[in-house]
Parts: C-alpha cells; structure tokens; sequence
C-alpha cells in the first residue's frame, strides 16, 4: 500500500482538475486536503476528481473524500469525480456519495457536462 499521494492541479476554463495518483487512505488526508485548499484558494468554483490512478482506496480514505465533499458543499462549489471502477461506483453511490459529486465515465464527459453547469 502506497502511503503519499501526488496530485497535480491543472485548471481548464472554470475546472480545477485535481489528478490524484496512489492509494487513497486516512494517510492521504493532508495531501488532497492541501490539493483542494490550493484549488479553492485559486478561486476554483468547479472541481474534478480524476482519480483513475488510485489502485486502492479503503473506508478511510472514503471518510476523506467525503469530507472534501463537504468543505465543496459550504463553499457552494461544484465537484465531480472520474476515472473510478464499477465496484467503486456502486460503493460511491450507496454511501451516498454522488447526492454530492457526479459520477463521470471521462474526463472529456465531466468537463463537458461541468462547463454547462453553474457552481
């Protein structure tokens, strides 16, 4: 198990982009919590979650992007994720996770779909 993440922020039009690569644990807390604070502080009203190179992710990773998930609901920000498994969709879903984020099957979907949507 991989216990630091990297994430790039690339921003396109209105969309902070948050490429996070490696397995998504309680250990990932402080690195997608400083990813997202750098987005947010770049003015980002819209966010992906491009998390198509996460092998893994337990509970507690789950706890952690749920709480991303909250700080963007305060924050009246629009977020969405990409690039996750069928096993995993049916887990975000019955966690309740997509009430919140939208579940994209590509990037190309999710920055379509976003641009039309207002934060």
């Amino acid at each position: 198990m991989q216990h630091t993440n990297e994430i790039e922020i690339e921003t396109q039009d209105d969309i902070a982009i948050l490429e996070i690569r490696g397995d998504i644990t309680a250990l990932s807390e402080p690195f997608l919590n400083e990813a997202y604070q750098k987005a947010d502080n770049q003015g980002a009203r819209k966010i992906l979650l491009k998390i198509d190179q996460v092998p893994y992710i337990n509970s507690s990773g789950i706890a952690v992007l749920i709480q991303i998930l909250a700080q963007t609901k305060r924050k009246k920000q629009l977020i969405g994720i990409t690039g996750i498994s069928e096993h995993f969709k049916k887990i975000f879903n019955m966690m309740g996770i997509t009430k919140f984020a939208r579940i994209y099957d590509s990037v190309e979907e999710a920055m379509d779909m976003m641009a039309r949507e207002s934060a």
